[in-house]
């Protein structure tokens, strides 16, 4: 019996075909799948600083500075007259014109002294307005006036006349009877002239019927 192991000798030895080997690409290909991330990712961080960099500047208008203001210049001073006429409100005028130095003499027309129709007795509601003139007169002693009465045009004018002196001298008892030495004051009658409001009407009757004083000397 034949050994089976020496007729296998004799036999052709059989071919064994040994490919390339295989390369594994899924490394490679994640690799640059990651390059070409980071490169779009650098250019898209640069497209937006380009963008931040070159935004267009919106031009502002300049604005005009406000124009400066135009100095006041306040009117001229107008210089007293000596023949001036002012009105006495609570005597407060005539107080302020003794404390200056504008000139002699000057006028003032009360502010609330008038005279019912043919009398001559100041009537209670203008006391206070002398009241105030004699104080004002105990603050300057050396101050010297005239008081001059007036009338309206009704009736005769030497009755008018005599009207108007009767007023001078009741303001004078007023100012005398509060202090002020007679001697200071001086009366005088303005009759029916130098009207300061029409004769025509009963108003303008009662403005007529007044007081004014003149300073003599301060």
């Amino acid at each position: 019996m034949a050994n089976s192991d020496h007729q296998n000798d004799g036999a052709p030895p059989r071919n064994i075909h040994v490919g390339p080997k295989k390369t594994n690409w899924l490394p490679w290909i994640l690799l640059a799948l990651a390059l070409l991330a980071l490169l779009f990712g650098l250019r898209s961080c640069k497209g937006r600083d380009e963008a931040a960099t070159t935004a267009p500047v919106v031009a502002t208008e300049p604005v005009d500075p406000a124009p400066a203001a135009t100095p006041v210049t306040p009117p001229p001073a107008i210089a007293a007259d000596a023949a001036a006429v002012g009105v006495l409100p609570g005597a407060s005028t005539v107080g302020t014109y003794l404390a200056g130095t504008e000139a002699l003499p000057r006028t003032f027309v009360f502010e609330k002294l008038n005279f019912d129709t043919a009398k001559s007795d100041i009537r209670a509601q203008d006391q206070d307005e002398l009241n105030a003139l004699a104080a004002v007169m105990k603050q300057y002693p050396n101050a010297r006036i005239r008081i001059v009465g007036y009338a309206d045009a009704r009736g005769a004018a030497p009755a008018n006349a005599t009207l108007g002196k009767e007023r001078a001298d009741s303001v004078k008892a007023a100012l005398v009877t509060q202090g002020i030495n007679a001697g200071r004051l001086e009366t005088a009658s303005g009759g029916e002239s130098d009207p300061v409001d029409t004769n025509a009407t009963a108003s303008g009757q009662f403005e007529n019927r007044r007081a004014e004083l003149i300073v003599l000397q301060r």
